[in-house]
């Protein structure tokens, strides 16, 4: 993966470099493109780099970064094969304790869910008794914040043990 990610820095690096040396040279417009692969080139024409999305970068300066060389995997070859299953057999967990883990953490969303549900039960009759306007509330926008504020209080709760649900539900 590390592997993977340093020949991909090398390569956009590679790109970034190759676009300023053609614009230098040609001096057709240089286009980058989004997506998962950020593409630079000067092969489009203007109507097909504003369809795609591409943005010029004439006259934005373009930094080179050279990015640290990745080690060759030949060397040490004896040592890394031995330290690789020995990662993968650390990671591994035994059957009984996988479900042991799993047990608890139902356990603890369990618990979570019945005190969200209690918190949900009590926003829900802190809104009901207090839906009347009091004395101080002469400004009727008080009494309007005060009442979406218990609103928004119940709707937070009730995401909250929804959330915890499916939780619940994704348990093996």
């Amino acid at each position: 993966m590390l592997i993977r990610s340093a020949l991909q820095n090398c390569l956009a690096t590679v790109l970034v470099a190759a676009a300023a040396h053609v614009q230098a040279q040609s001096g057709a417009p240089v286009y980058r493109c989004p997506g998962p692969p950020v593409l630079y080139t000067d092969a489009l024409s203007a109507k097909e780099a504003a369809a795609q999305g591409c943005r010029t970068i004439e006259g934005t300066p373009i930094t080179v970064m050279q990015t640290s060389k990745p080690r060759p995997a030949s060397s040490g070859s004896a040592a890394a094969p031995s330290a690789a299953s020995a990662g993968s057999e650390a990671q591994r967990v035994e059957p009984g304790q996988q479900r042991s883990r799993d047990g608890e953490r139902r356990r603890v969303l369990e618990t979570e869910l019945r005190e969200a549900e209690e918190r949900l039960a009590a926003a829900q009759r802190e809104l009901a008794s207090n839906s009347e306007r009091r004395g101080d509330e002469r400004n009727y926008q008080r009494y309007l914040d005060r009442m979406l504020e218990l609103k928004a209080n119940v709707s937070r709760q009730e995401s909250d043990v929804q959330a915890l649900k499916r939780e619940i539900s994704k348990l093996p």
